[in-house]
This record gives structure tokens, sequence and C-alpha cells, in this order.
């Protein structure tokens, strides 16, 4: 099979697709090969000039974001196959690789509550219908969950460039947010800029501007300062039933396929989101003291003395506050934290529980595999099959 890939290849999500490609290659022992273009090809040639292209490279299969003018249906008539990939709106009568759009903002919006936010805000791109799907789906959650009073959308992105941004506009709209606030950003790049903006104008991530993005790109996320917590998608599955489709239509000329809707597998904690906020100064103190000391043995003694507070009344409002006690609250965020290294780092799992000041690492294993149903070493090895 050879396949014409044209898309922004800056982002981690078409390498995602083409592992789900490779996966379906590897277990049905075909051929593919992958031709990868850049998505500005679109303003250089005519849909005639790229098809005529592809004829003559004797393309099988062409994924691509396409814009709403082009009328897809030339490429079957052309014996080629053709998927859209989700870019400003999606295709009538060919198979659209999209998402549950509706599942990711909801959980972004059961995010911020969960954490303690009453104020939320949308920072996407408008007019590309994920970017905009996911915004409605946010929007209607905090609606009907009463807090539709307490929501704040940037409207003034461009989709020419997602990568481009109007600073003074983004500033002038992030120091008139109340905070504080947590913000959905409609993917992992605009969650980057938008930590990037917060930086440079002395916000506090997450304590007063928290973010979640979307498509759990590694890279991304982790060079950010902090790191962007962000919700997975099953991006490789799509591109594992992309190629089994792909395979069925080429055997049946009949068979026009059908979308394939990625799933949200859940979010990747880090630290853009990792705080419960509240406006109890002593409880926000407890909270910062266990969170910049995740990777040390702590226990409620240590934070006591870092809480002018007797223990009963602290407990109590962090309580309150949080829905666990101190020691509920720090066992969780430990398990969380370790649980992060284990998927960015390869250090055998030993030595990271040691650097955690761990060195019992069975009781530590006992109690991961309670808060996260399995061990640590089936943990890692899951989790790096999706990344």
């Amino acid at each position: 099979m050879r396949l014409v890939y044209i898309t922004d290849f800056s982002e981690r999500f078409p390498y995602r697709l083409l592992r789900g490609i490779y996966q379906y290659a590897q277990e049905t022992k075909q051929h593919w090969t992958v031709c990868r273009m850049p998505s500005s090809l679109r303003e250089q040639y005519s849909i005639e000039q790229f098809i005529a292209w592809c004829k003559e490279w004797k393309a099988d299969v062409v994924i691509g974001q396409f814009t709403p003018e082009i009328d897809l249906g030339i490429f079957r008539r052309n014996g080629i196959i053709v998927f859209a990939q989700d870019f400003i709106t999606p295709f009538e009568g060919v198979p659209n690789i999209t998402a549950d759009y509706k599942k990711t903002g909801e959980l972004a919006a059961e995010r911020c509550v969960a954490r303690g936010f009453r104020e939320f805000a949308f920072f996407g791109n408008n007019g590309m219908c994920w970017s905009d799907a996911r915004r409605d789906a946010f929007t209607q959650y905090l609606e009907e969950a009463g807090f539709g009073d307490h929501l704040h959308i940037y409207s003034r992105q461009r989709i020419s460039n997602p990568w481009f941004y109007r600073q003074d506009l983004l500033r002038d709209w992030l120091l008139s947010l109340p905070k504080p606030i947590g913000v959905f950003c409609c993917d992992d790049n605009q969650a980057v800029i938008l930590a990037e903006a917060c930086n440079a104008l002395g916000l506090r991530i997450p304590q007063e501007v928290a973010i979640v993005g979307v498509d759990n790109d590694e890279i991304l996320c982790n060079m950010s300062n902090p790191p962007i917590t962000s919700i997975d998608v099953d991006i490789e599955r799509g591109g594992y039933e992309a190629a089994a489709m792909a395979v069925q239509m080429m055997h049946d000329p009949g068979y026009e396929g059908q979308d394939i809707v990625l799933q949200p597998l859940g979010i990747v904690t880090r630290e853009s989101s990792n705080m419960i906020t509240t406006k109890d100064g002593q409880v926000y103190k407890a909270l910062t003291f266990i969170h910049s000391n995740l990777d040390h043995k702590i226990n409620v003694a240590d934070v006591l003395e870092h809480v002018p507070m007797s223990r009963r009344l602290l407990e109590q409002r962090f309580l309150k506050a949080t829905g666990s006690t101190i020691y509920q609250y720090i066992s969780t965020e430990r398990i969380e934290f370790f649980a992060r290294q284990l998927l960015e780092t390869d250090e055998p799992i030993g030595n990271l529980a040691a650097r955690m000041d761990e060195p019992d690492l069975k009781t530590l294993s006992r109690l991961f595999k309670k808060l996260k149903g399995c061990t640590p070493a089936e943990y890692r090895r899951q989790n790096l099959r999706k990344l």
C-alpha cells in the first residue's frame, strides 16, 4: 500500500496515527510506503495538480487536512482512497478521522470543577471544527453545572496559523480574567502558547491559571514551563482502523467506509493543573508545600511545621477544601508523581523509588496497585505502548 499523508508534521498527532498504521502493517505482514507532505502544499498546488502527482506516484491512499471547498470525491473518481483528517469542517461521502469532542470537553470541565475552580475559560482556534466542538462541550457541561456566568471564551485566535497569536490581545484577555481560573485549551499547541503568555505576565501556574490541553504531545507538554496537563486520545487506534478500512475499501469498491472516531483515554496530570485551588490561605500554604516536595517522603507533621495552625483545625479545613485528609492527599499525589516519572524516564523502577525516599519498593508497589489497578512495571509497559 502506498500512502500520501498531508498534514502539519510539526505536531505529534500524525506520527501517532502513523504508528497505528505501522502496527496494522506489522500484524498483517503488509508493506506500506508513506510519503509525508506538509500542509503548506495546500496553498501551492491545485487539487487537480495534487491528484496528478498522486497518480504518478501510484498512491493507493491519501490522508489529509483539506479545506471545505475541495470536492474529495475527485480522489475516488481517480481510483484513490481518501480520509479527511478533521480540520475546518468534516466532509460528506468520505471517512473522516475525527474524535469524540463532547467527551473531551466534558473531561476538561470535570477536571477544572474537581480541582475547586469556580471560574473557567476556553482558549482555542475559531472556525476549526475540532476546536469549536471541544469549546461547545466544555461550555455546555459548565452551563448545566450552574457555571454559565463564570465562563470566559477567547474568540480572537486566527485559524490560518494556529501558532500565531496577537500578544497584546492575549495579554489583555489574561489580565482581565478573574483568578484563580481553570483554562481548557483546544490542543497542546495552544496550551503551550497560553503558558508562555502567563509566564511573561507573571501569572502563577497552576495557582492562578490552571491549564489543560489535548492530545498529550509528550515533547510539547514536558518542554513547557510548567509541564502541561493534557487529555490523551487513542490516536494509534485511529491509525490502525484507518489502515484496515483502506484495505477493505481497496478490496470492495462499493464500500465507502465510515468515520473513525478517536476516544479520550484519560487525563495525564502534570504541573499545569496538579493543585486543587482554594481561597483558604492556610490550606493553600499546605498544598504548595506538598506539591513542592512530592519527591520527598513527607508526612502531616512536616506540613504542620510550615502552616501555623493546630492539626485538628488544619485537617478540618483541608478536608473541606480538597475532599481528602492531608495524609490521603500526600499519598495520592506522590503516586501520581511516581507514575509520571515511570513514563518520562527509563530509569529502573527501584532507582526512581529511592529518589523519592521510598526504599521499600514492595510497599510503594502495593499502594500504587491500589490506586492505579496495576503494578508500576505493568503501568510503564501498558502506557509506553501508547506513546
